[in-house]
């Protein structure tokens, strides 16, 4: 008998209420995944004991991982070409004239003249001098874009990140009491964060490693040989790798899982017209069918469910999509 195929539905404000969850659990959604990249600190025990009380049971909870974060912000700032910025490690509002980070890291490691990109909307930055005493990189902007709260960043330079925050670390344990099954590691660089997750939650629950670095990528055979199952991150991975060569990275990930038989995820993009609109394009149609061709066994909405107008319907459509797979 051929494996299920899974559905990852991602919970925010769209998908949150009671008949929306009661909808989307009669729709057959497999694992409900709390992204804490987008949820607060003191939020996450609540959110978890909410979805068990409407007697949710695959939960999964989604760590912030090895990654620079952008603070929040008042509201959307949008960056001219050639404006100046500065950026430092503070728990404060981001502006247009200061941007700050976390978690913390060493910024004035990164030499001039590196690039830094925040968000997918096209905001670059790069840098133009260090103000050692503040602990400040000045930057100026070389792409215009918009400044958003909690967007990722990322520096065209190494940088060492810790694999989990310390609200993942929170998150984990609290997750681990509770009694949550479903543990998915955002930016894996390779199988020791593996480890370092099993030590916080012990070795039966069931680990999704997400793959959206290039580090990854290279460590491929040694996280499939210690993860639940892999969850392929179209959108972060294509910072590091061509767009026009994702569908050639997602394949072979996907076979490449299939040598120890480690189930592959593919989240991004699946359906994002239906963020807006009621329905898909014959594109996102044709992706979803490849994916599954390629032997995906799990297909992940992140926006389309968290944020967007239609969540029940992106639901039912993929339903579709995987009974037409399977009867041919």
């Amino acid at each position: 008998m051929s494996q299920k195929i899974k559905i990852i539905c991602t919970i925010g404000p769209s998908s949150f209420k009671k008949k929306i969850l009661k909808g989307l659990k009669k729709q057959g959604v497999d694992i409900f995944r709390i992204n804490l990249s987008h949820t607060n600190k003191n939020e996450i025990k609540k959110k978890i004991l909410y979805l068990k009380k409407q007697n949710i049971k695959n939960i999964c909870l989604d760590t912030e991982g090895a990654q620079i974060r952008t603070t929040l912000v008042r509201k959307n700032y949008f960056l001219k070409k050639n404006s100046i910025v500065k950026l430092s490690i503070e728990n404060k509002l981001s502006n247009k004239k200061n941007i700050y980070l976390y978690p913390s890291f060493n910024l004035l490691s990164i030499p001039i003249k590196t690039k830094i990109f925040i968000g997918f909307e096209n905001l670059c930055l790069q840098v133009i001098n260090k103000n050692v005493i503040k602990n400040k990189i000045i930057c100026k902007i070389i792409k215009s874009g918009f400044l958003q709260s909690k967007k990722g960043v990322h520096v065209n330079y190494p940088i060492k990140l810790n694999p989990l925050t310390s609200k993942d670390i929170y998150a984990l344990k609290i997750g681990k009491s509770l009694n949550i099954n479903y543990f998915a590691i955002s930016f894996v660089n390779n199988h020791k964060d593996i480890y370092a997750v099993k030590q916080i939650i012990g070795n039966k629950k069931k680990i999704i490693s997400k793959i959206e670095t290039l580090n990854a990528v290279r460590d491929l055979k040694n996280i499939s040989k210690v993860s639940s199952s892999l969850l392929i991150d179209r959108g972060d991975l294509s910072r590091y790798i061509p767009i026009e060569e994702i569908p050639l990275a997602q394949d072979m990930i996907i076979q490449n899982a299939k040598k120890f038989k480690t189930p592959v995820f593919v989240a991004t993009n699946l359906l994002e017209t239906m963020v807006t609109q009621k329905s898909p394009t014959r594109a996102e149609s044709n992706d979803i069918y490849s994916t599954l061709k390629q032997g995906a066994k799990g297909l992940v909405l992140a926006a389309e469910t968290a944020i967007g107008s239609y969540p029940l319907d992106c639901i039912k459509f993929l339903r579709k999509c995987i009974k037409i797979y399977k009867k041919n």
